[in-house]
C-alpha cells in the first residue's frame, strides 16, 4: 500500500520481516567499522540521534555548520553501502543513478528530529529514500517554507518513504518514537536509513 501525503510516497510494509532483519545485519557491519557518534548542532547542542553512514559521503555537524564529509570522525573512510540497502533504492525508485550516501540515524525512545529540509546535495532532481526499522515514529510533514500547517503519519518498521519531485525540499521531521512497538531491535529504538545522491 502506498500513501501519498504532500508529495511524499509512503510505501507501507515495503520490507517484510526477513528483509528487515537482513538490512539490520548489514547496518551492524557498517557500524562495526564506523561507530555511531552524536554530532553537535551549529548552536553547540548535541543532537538527540546518534549517527553513522556508508558510501562515498557521510554527514557531519559542528559549530561551523552542516555538511557532507568523506570520512568518519575517527578518520577512516565510510564503509561501502551494503547491496541489500542499494536494492531498496532500486526497487523504490527504478533509477539507474545510485546513491552516494546512506545516512544511518539511531533514535532511542527519547530522540527526535526537528523540521528540516534536505538541501545540502548538488542536484535536487534526485529523490531521498528513507527506510524505517524498529519502533514506530511519528513523521511530520510541513511545507517548502517554514511555518504553516503540517500533517503527521506513523511510520512502522519496514516502511519506505520516497521524497522526490515537488516534495524534495519539503520540511519534515520526527516528533517522537513509540517505544515497544517493534521487536526487530533487541534493545529497542529505531534505525532510519536515508539514501541520497550527493554530487
Amino acid at each position: 500500500m502506498v500513501l501519498r501525503v504532500r508529495g511524499f510516497e509512503i510505501h507501507k510494509t515495503f520490507l517484510d520481516r526477513g528483509a528487515q532483519e537482513a538490512v539490520v545485519e548489514a547496518v551492524r557491519g557498517v557500524v562495526a567499522e564506523a561507530p555511531l557518534f552524536r554530532p553537535d548542532t551549529p548552536y553547540g547542542k548535541p543532537m538527540s540521534v546518534r549517527m553513522s553512514a556508508a558510501g562515498m559521503y557521510g554527514w557531519y555537524s559542528d559549530k561551523t555548520g552542516y555538511r557532507y564529509v568523506k570520512a568518519h570522525p575517527g578518520g577512516r573512510p565510510w564503509p561501502a553501502i551494503p547491496q541489500v540497502v542499494l536494492d531498496i533504492w532500486d526497487r523504490a525508485t527504478g533509477l539507474e543513478r545510485q546513491p552516494e550516501c546512506c545516512l544511518i540515524n539511531y533514535y532511542a525512545a527519547d530522540a527526535r528530529m526537528g523540521l528540516h529540509q534536505d538541501r545540502d546535495e548538488a542536484d535536487f532532481q534526485w529523490p531521498v529514500v528513507s527506510v524505517s526499522l524498529g519502533d514506530d515514529a511519528l513523521f511530520r510533514i510541513g511545507n517548502t517554507t517554514r511555518g504553516g500547517k503540517t500533517e503527521s503519519v506513523w511510520l512502522s518498521s519496514g516502511d519506505v518513504v520516497v521524497m522526490g519531485g515537488d516534495a524534495r525540499l519539503t520540511y519534515h521531521g520526527v516528533d517522537r518514537v513509540k517505544a515497544g512497538t517493534s521487536t526487530l531491535l533487541p534493545k529497542g529504538g529505531r534505525i532510519n536509513l536515508t539514501l541520497r545522491v550527493v554530487d
